[in-house]
């Protein structure tokens, strides 16, 4: 199972508080519960992301999750592209990481930058994610913060780019939630645009308990579940918890009540390995 939508470092978005006290902790504490979180969901392979605000030759915010990557290569880096920055030299810097082979994909923070996917500042990352072939990730959906701008973040202003930029492959963090049905629309009319279903409920194990009993998760299941059965697209659906959101180990349970068994491999692996090109799983 590959989880593609976890966060080993704090992401420093404007106005998101720290979501575990680990980051705060000895890596060691960290690299250990990602280890449990592993173990007990089955997971083999992680994408993390980077964060906010990487400076020097780190201009992709990568070399925090990089480093935990040293003692656990399960782990692979998603760069976090910034639209206010496009100067020369921090795109050089970019282009230097890319080339190093150590990202994945890069990443746009819809809503916490008060930037549309179509804004003039991506366009730069959207030729280096073509040139190098790699996923470009935008953030869809509600936002975690007060400061951010969920107008940005709406899943139809991904058509627009995805029509502009058609040799680039497109993933909507969250299927665009609340709003699946727009995105699913936004998947079933693009050749080039997948969709992640990462912490469209969020929580621990007792509150999953509790939402199971009460109904809305069945309610939740049912609300996902006809948008993607709309967008006819099970091969560009891909798994991930958006860790420390929601545990590894309760999460795959909830997906797998969205899609029809015969998907399940699909989703929880092959769609993510073929489009992050993991050709090989992964060996601690």
């Amino acid at each position: 199972m590959i989880d593609m939508h976890i966060h080993a470092v704090h992401p420093q978005l404007p106005g998101v508080k720290p979501t575990t006290d680990l980051y705060e902790g000895p890596v060691e504490a960290l690299i250990a519960e990602l280890r449990d979180q592993m173990r007990r969901s089955g997971t083999t392979t992680l994408l993390g992301m980077g964060h906010m605000s990487g400076t020097g030759d780190d201009a992709l915010g990568i070399a925090s999750t990089l480093s935990i990557a040293q003692q656990l290569p399960e782990l692979r880096a998603i760069g976090i592209a910034d639209p206010t920055r496009t100067d020369t030299d921090h795109l050089q810097r970019v282009e230097c990481q890319l080339q190093s082979g150590n990202v994945i994909a890069l990443k746009g923070y819809l809503g916490y930058v008060h930037h549309g996917p179509e804004s003039p500042g991506y366009r730069p990352y959207f030729e280096l994610a073509a040139r190098y072939d790699i996923p470009f990730i935008f953030h869809t959906g509600d936002n975690w913060s007060r400061l951010a701008k969920v107008k940005f973040a709406h899943p139809l202003a991904i058509d627009e780019v995805a029509v502009d930029h058609p040799n680039v492959k497109i993933v909507m963090a969250h299927f665009g939630n609340p709003w699946c049905m727009d995105a699913a629309e936004v998947m079933y009319k693009n050749d080039n645009v997948w969709a992640d279903v990462c912490a469209i409920l969020v929580g621990d194990a007792a509150h999953f308990a509790n939402i199971t009993a009460s109904g809305y998760l069945a309610r939740t299941v049912e609300r996902v579940r006809h948008a993607i059965e709309f967008c006819e697209r099970p091969d560009r659906f891909l798994y991930g918890t958006d860790w420390p959101l929601a545990p590894m180990d309760v999460y795959p349970q909830f997906v797998r009540q969205l899609f029809d068994e015969r998907h399940h491999e699909a989703v929880f692996e092959s769609n993510a390995r073929a489009l992050f090109k993991l050709s090989e799983k992964v060996q601690s």
